[in-house]
């Protein structure tokens, strides 16, 4: 069953991708995603989100590290 209206309106975009793995927070920005306009839901293709992952197990050099403060909801 598709639950999207026939009409919202779909683009392409660069967008940031968060992942959250083995206990690491990992950012890759600039993946390509399908974003409806109205929601900012973001679609990835199977290969996108395939490449995503792989990168993430090999380790790859990153572009650059920051350090980001964590709090918790109390």
């Amino acid at each position: 069953m598709n639950t999207h209206s026939k009409h919202e309106h779909l683009v392409e975009q660069k967008v940031t991708y968060p992942l959250f793995k083995d206990g690491q927070f990992y950012i890759i920005e600039s993946v390509p995603a399908c974003v409806i306009v109205d929601t900012g839901e973001q679609f990835f293709s199977p290969q996108t989100v395939e490449y995503l992952h792989q990168l993430i197990l090999d380790r790859s050099r990153p572009a650059r590290i920051i350090q980001t403060p964590v709090y918790e909801f109390r």
